[in-house]
């Protein structure tokens, strides 16, 4: 794991997931593609160790397990996006060998019924059979873009079944604090709507609203 980022700062981030993680973040860092988790219900964080493929091309999967280790998040990606299956049962099992705590493609994998016993996270854009080639070396710990979020090695990357959410490596420390702090206002709130308030009175909007006059209901069909 990166000097620079504390098991204890991955675990916050962990627990809390990724909506919180984002909002606490300040609206930051949200990898904006559609994943499907294949473990639903996990939640995992992990500093990223990253492959760019070529297009179409997984060999840099296979030079990327030589560097990954325990408690990291494998990325896979490529210049394009594509339903080509860069990860399937083999790699899974060195994944798990090196101690992967996730892994995130953002492109296809297959065998994905064995991929969903396993002991880690998989994350992907796709499910589909259609093989990589192995024939372009690609890239192995370089910064890439991900759903129109830039991903440095070591940043900690956050998964769940919201999503994934990246928080830079030297911001790692300060957002698990930020992080304490949502957590600690949502209880309240939660507190707050659970004896019978409303959000809509608590933040103003009905004062707002009756202000500017007018009834948003007005002339509505029921």
């Amino acid at each position: 794991m990166s000097a620079a980022v504390t098991v204890a700062a991955v675990d916050e981030l962990a627990a809390a997931g990724v909506a919180t993680v984002y909002e606490a973040y300040g609206r930051r860092g949200l990898l904006d593609a559609e994943w499907v988790p294949l473990q639903p219900g996990r939640r995992t964080a992990g500093p990223a160790r990253i492959a760019r493929c070529g297009q179409g091309d997984n060999r840099a999967v296979h030079e990327v397990m030589t560097h990954l280790r325990p408690g990291e998040v494998l990325v896979l990606t490529m210049p394009q996006p594509e339903p080509v299956a860069l990860f399937g049962d083999l790699l899974a099992t060195q994944a798990a060998a090196c101690g992967a705590a996730a892994v995130l493609v953002d492109a296809a994998v297959r065998d994905s019924a064995d991929l969903a016993r396993l002991e880690y996270g998989v994350w992907t854009r796709w499910r589909r059979a259609r093989g990589a080639t192995k024939e372009i070396r690609g890239s192995v710990d370089v910064p890439v873009t991900i759903g129109g979020t830039g991903v440095a090695p070591g940043d900690v990357l956050v998964l769940d079944d919201d999503g994934v959410t990246a928080v830079a490596a030297a911001d790692a420390e300060a957002t698990a604090g930020a992080v304490r702090q949502r957590i600690a206002k949502e209880d309240g709130l939660r507190e707050r709507w659970a004896a019978g308030e409303f959000s809509y009175d608590a933040y103003g909007m009905r004062e707002a609203d009756d202000t500017a006059g007018g009834n948003s209901r007005a002339g509505a069909v029921t």
